[in-house]
């Protein structure tokens, strides 16, 4: 059954499942290498940009990834090909990352600005939250709200991205676009609805939870960036679904 899968789709599960085994089973450390710090933060290196979309932070989140990708990749690669249906997958990624990053570039701004408040130097948070820093945690914070400003800014930067849920919403988006009719049952809402009308209920949940900070250690603000670029790039193409193959 898994070589009946096209090839684009089949060959990004077979990574996935692979950078996932030897990042957390055979070279742990590539974890922290590989996963998407926010771009300022002292752990973030280039290539994380791409190679976050292929890390995962468990067993439950790898397969319930891998499985929305395998039910709805293959109608989207055979649809535009393997070229675009590459760059709907990777753009989308880039734009979950992008979105994530600016939501978390105005909340480290808005930290920063109450620490400096505070007379706290945002620099020392920066320093501590280095991969690998073995010096003092100790922060010349001393009011509970200084403390707490200190950690989330702490959080912001230690807290990795990872993930190819943006990229697939990317994919779902696009499907959504395309097939608008077709009628899908996710795990949260088990009666089908026609995908026009449920991704934007999603999308809006997960607006509103990226916005409002209820995010359960979920980046949902990548989500909705992955389904934006998905979206845009689906609409564009639609117009000439019949010339790419």
């Amino acid at each position: 059954m898994f070589n009946n899968i096209p090839p684009v789709t089949r060959n990004i599960i077979i990574l996935n499942v692979i950078v996932f085994i030897v990042s957390f089973f055979i070279l742990p450390q590539l974890y922290d290498s590989l996963s998407g710090y926010y771009p300022l933060s002292p752990n973030f290196k280039s290539w994380q940009v791409i190679t976050h979309m292929f890390m995962h932070g468990g067993y439950v989140h790898i397969l319930f990834n891998m499985l929305t990708l395998w039910s709805f990749g293959p109608i989207l690669e055979q649809a535009l090909g393997e070229k675009k249906y590459l760059i709907l997958y990777f753009a989308s990624g880039l734009g979950a990352f992008v979105l994530f990053n600016l939501w978390n570039f105005i909340e480290v701004q808005q930290i920063s600005s109450a620490l400096n408040a505070l007379g706290i130097d945002p620099s020392e948070i920066y320093t501590k939250a280095a991969v690998g820093y073995s010096g003092s945690l100790n922060i010349s914070a001393k009011t509970p709200e200084g403390v707490e400003l200190s950690q989330n800014l702490y959080n912001l930067l230690r807290t990795p991205m990872v993930g190819a849920s943006g990229a697939i919403f990317g994919v779902v988006a696009a499907f959504a676009t395309l097939y608008p009719d077709a009628k899908i049952a996710m795990m949260f809402i088990p009666i089908p609805m026609k995908v026009k009308y449920l991704m934007p209920v999603v999308i809006v949940v997960s607006i509103f939870l990226g916005v409002t900070g209820n995010a359960g250690g979920i980046a949902h603000l990548a989500h909705v960036g992955g389904a934006l670029v998905g979206w845009l790039l689906a609409r564009n193409w639609r117009n000439h679904l019949y010339r790419f193959n």
